[in-house]
């Protein structure tokens, strides 16, 4: 079958995935509230940072209690299911943590959106900045709250919702099955 010419091979480059970076580092911060700089480290690298841009040298330990706590602030975002208060809460973190937009290509990466400070920006700042804009984008390409936090007893894994169909309300099929399951059984009694 032919390829569809705006649609990217699979096996092509493929470009930054912020909203994806940003709902892994909040659900490891979540649970490991200190997570160390190594593991923020590789975490960073499976999403396109280079390695030599993240060694100890160049991510210290203050940086990573910057997006540490960056991580913290967007996963209250992410578990935030009212479109209003997510925009409001979205706008506030782009006036205090963003700059104009501006296109990069850098260190060999495709295209992509900045809206950090630049040089001036920590990695906390940045983390923050280009965590609102992606889900700003999400919010503004979905018309709806594409990510959520799980709704099962006892899980609060941070998930995006970029699916067809209805949104979602659980993290993973175990956690819908395992919902639903429970509510059966309380139903039989």
């Amino acid at each position: 079958m032919p390829q569809q010419p705006d649609r990217p091979a699979d096996d092509g480059p493929r470009g930054f995935r912020p909203a994806e970076r940003l709902v892994e580092a909040a659900n490891a911060v979540r649970r490991s509230p200190l997570l160390s700089r190594a593991e923020l480290a590789a975490l960073l690298v499976r999403h396109g940072e280079r390695a030599a841009d993240v060694r100890a040298d160049a991510f210290s330990e203050a940086d990573a209690d910057e997006l540490r706590d960056a991580a913290r602030t967007l996963a209250d975002v992410l578990a935030e299911r009212d479109p209003d208060r997510v925009a409001e809460a979205l706008n506030e973190l782009l006036a205090r943590h963003g700059a104009p937009p501006r296109l990069s290509r850098h260190d060999g990466h495709p295209w992509h959106l900045h809206v950090d400070r630049g040089e001036q920006a920590g990695w906390g700042e940045w983390f923050l900045a280009s965590g609102a804009l992606a889900l700003a984008q999400l919010l503004t390409e979905r018309g709806r709250v594409a990510w959520g936090e799980c709704a099962a007893s006892g899980c609060r894994t941070l998930f995006l919702d970029t699916g067809p169909g209805s949104a979602r309300r659980y993290c993973s099929t175990g956690c819908a099955t395992r919902t639903r399951v429970a509510a059966h059984r309380r139903r039989q009694r």
